[in-house]
């Protein structure tokens, strides 16, 4: 069964060079609007099938927004079919080099990933055409609260339109990738991926909850997860000890699913 682009193909010609000017106040981008939440398309629908790791964030932010939209827009003039023109917007807005990439690389590599996908190191995952990684985020589509990027309040569980994104898009790519390797990124994306895990769309053991994000912001935690940095000598606003069970526990996940596709 292939992907319902059906969203793409109704919005897709509303991107105008008007809606681009200010997307967030064009009336033809809009999705859904509840209270002060407001959901924007922007060309966020390509599911890479072929992917082996799936990394989900929150949702996608309006700089993400404007990349993918001018990058659909570029594509559809120059006569590119729908199908790439969303796998070019995908590519253009998903996350690449710097800190962020660096950070995932090692950790994934220290819980044991590159070596259960057989591999030298899971850079090679994101090298340049490569189909190994989806991007993805727990609501697909752009949410702002009050005009503002959507950061994880209101609970996107307990807030139904928020959550009918969960149910239908983030779903979608758990049917269609459910042997992947899962990786949320923070607890507000891990929550979205549990609540599939719990109705049963995903296994649980293919979910790596617990890791640190890998933003710049975060490079202590990310350190003493890695044992750059001793617990004793990490700042009072890290807590060593659950990230050093993280690891202990991921790694272990890791093992175990390696051993049962021997």
């Amino acid at each position: 069964m292939g992907q319902d682009l059906s969203i793409a193909r109704s919005m897709l010609p509303k991107i105008t060079a008007a809606a681009l000017c200010d997307p967030l106040s064009s009336p033809d981008l809009v999705l859904k609007k509840s209270g002060q939440i407001k959901i924007m398309y922007a060309p966020f629908d390509h599911i890479e099938t072929a992917a082996r790791l799936v990394v989900v964030g929150i949702t996608p932010g309006m700089t993400q927004a404007l990349n993918a939209l001018r990058a659909a827009a570029s594509c559809l003039e120059q006569g590119q079919s729908i199908e790439n023109s969303l796998m070019a917007a995908k590519l253009t807005a998903s996350f690449s080099g710097g800190a962020i990439r660096n950070n995932l690389v090692s950790m994934l590599d220290s819980i044991g990933v590159a070596d259960h996908f057989g591999i030298g190191s899971t850079a090679e995952l994101f090298r340049p055409g490569a189909t190994d990684v989806h991007f993805t985020s727990a609501l697909r589509y752009p949410v702002f609260v009050d005009g503002k990027n959507y950061n994880g309040t209101p609970d996107m569980i307990r807030t139904p339109v928020l959550r009918e994104q969960i149910d239908t898009h983030l779903m979608e790519e758990a049917r269609a990738l459910p042997k992947a390797i899962w990786l949320p990124l923070g607890p507000k994306a891990e929550s979205a991926v549990s609540h599939l895990v719990r109705t049963g769309a995903l296994e649980g053991n293919r979910v790596l909850s617990g890791l640190p994000h890998p933003s710049g912001a975060n490079a202590e935690r990310v350190a003493v997860f890695l044992g750059r940095k001793k617990p004793e000598e990490a700042s009072k606003q890290t807590n060593p000890a659950p990230l050093l069970a993280a690891h202990t526990r991921l790694s272990a996940q890791i093992t175990n699913l390696t051993g049962e596709a021997a």
